[in-house]
């Protein structure tokens, strides 16, 4: 089975290229990606992440009705991730949702490395909600705005290695999250440097496994519970404009 996901990159900022996603591509599997037109130019709080979510919904329809079979929101907050789920059939996954999972059952407790010290209340509230808070180790931050992560790579990994080895040894993580999407292909290096620091640690990139997932709820023909996530009541809406879904 030909399968096809849309990345949905809700900012408006060039942060993301299509050739990032060359490794996926294969007969069986094609990957197109979008972005937002309005909307911030990364996500970094709440604030931002509210503004995004009526491009994401957008984007998921346009992604259905372009005949994609699941869609992948390109952000560790999930935003838009249940709201999409409310106007569409085809399976929809958030990174941080995904990675949280694949990461408690990948050890005893796992450990978030991220962006900025901002996030710890935005990171502490999405592991409770997806009911994981017994799984958390915490959070450590590079200190490195969304923005600036691809102007300095080495700094960026130098800098993730530094809080991996301080969540394993200080938080007592048994595996390393990467808390942002712009950290895209920094896993490899990161898992190496704990490896020479003598640390077996697994560190999951979220947007890979999000792909890689979305990928078997195709082959698995899953999606979401309409019964968890029911199409909203049909009513005026004013100032937004969204595409007609397809029949």
């Amino acid at each position: 089975m030909s399968k096809h996901i849309r990345v949905i990159t809700p900012i408006t900022s060039d942060l993301r290229a299509a050739s990032d996603f060359d490794g996926f591509q294969s007969p069986s599997l094609t990957v197109t990606t979008t972005r937002l037109e309005t909307g911030p130019a990364s996500i970094e709080c709440e604030f931002e992440e509210a503004l995004a979510v009526p491009g994401v919904v957008a984007r998921a329809i346009e992604a259905q009705n372009d005949g994609a079979n699941a869609v992948v929101i390109d952000c560790m907050g999930d935003p838009g991730l249940n709201a999409a789920r409310e106007v569409v059939a085809i399976p929809v996954l958030g990174p941080c949702q995904t990675a949280l999972h694949l990461a408690a059952i990948s050890g005893h407790k796992f450990g978030v490395v991220t962006v900025l010290e901002r996030l710890e209340p935005l990171f502490d509230d999405m592991v409770a909600t997806y009911g994981l808070t017994s799984k958390y180790a915490g959070l450590r931050a590079v200190d490195i705005p969304v923005l600036e992560l691809e102007q300095d790579m080495e700094r960026c990994t130098c800098a993730l290695i530094e809080q991996a080895i301080c969540s394993v040894i200080e938080d007592r993580a048994h595996v390393v999250v990467l808390g942002c999407t712009g950290m895209l292909g920094c896993a490899e290096a990161v898992r190496a440097g704990l490896l020479d620091a003598g640390f077996d640690v697994p560190v999951i990139d979220p947007v890979p496994a999000t792909i890689w997932t979305a990928a078997a709820f195709i082959d698995m023909g899953l999606s979401h519970s309409k019964h968890s996530y029911q199409p909203p009541p049909e009513k005026p809406i004013a100032g937004y404009e969204f595409p007609v879904l397809d029949a």
